[in-house]
């Protein structure tokens, strides 16, 4: 067997070789969050992993705010996860699906939690937007987009029936 042989420049120092052989550090990427939102299926779920999420989590009575004035002054970030308006999670109506928007987080470590609180702000920019709600720029156009249109086809269907 060929024995491997050191090769290193006689006019560098110890301290200069040892920077050569150092790896180089990756390029950052623009993506500012790596992490994706994960979708839970409750289709795909097994019986016996639905029934441990109930004992692990019971439904709880508590009473909760009904309308944007009674949880304007209340803590941040919101404990009410279950909330419509709460950016942690999303489920969809139809076919109760659960979108987990931030995976890596605690709902304590996001920053934003409420979207009312967010569309108080007003006039922040698409890639705002997209930072808070983890998604991305264009993502958020196209939700925008596709909003207006249903304001506009509302406002239509309004002045046809008066």
């Amino acid at each position: 067997m060929p024995e491997k042989k050191m090769l290193a420049a006689p006019d560098l120092n110890e301290e200069e070789i040892l920077e050569q052989e150092q790896p180089k550090p990756q390029r950052s990427t623009k993506r500012k969050r790596p992490v994706r939102g994960k979708t839970i299926a409750i289709k795909r779920l097994t019986k016996e992993s639905l029934r441990l999420g109930k004992i692990l989590y019971p439904e709880a009575e508590y009473e909760k705010p009904r309308v944007r004035h009674e949880c304007l002054n209340m803590e941040r970030p919101c404990p009410y996860v279950s909330c419509v308006y709460h950016l942690y999670l999303d489920v969809n109506p139809e076919t109760g699906s659960i979108k987990l928007n931030f995976p890596d987080l605690e709902v304590w470590e996001i920053p934003e939690t409420c979207a009312l609180d967010v569309a108080e702000k007003g006039g922040i920019t698409l890639e705002e937007v997209g930072e808070i709600m983890n998604l991305t720029r264009e993502r958020i156009r196209q939700v925008e987009v596709r909003g207006l249109a249903k304001v506009l086809e509302g406002a239509k269907s309004r002045c046809l029936h008066e």
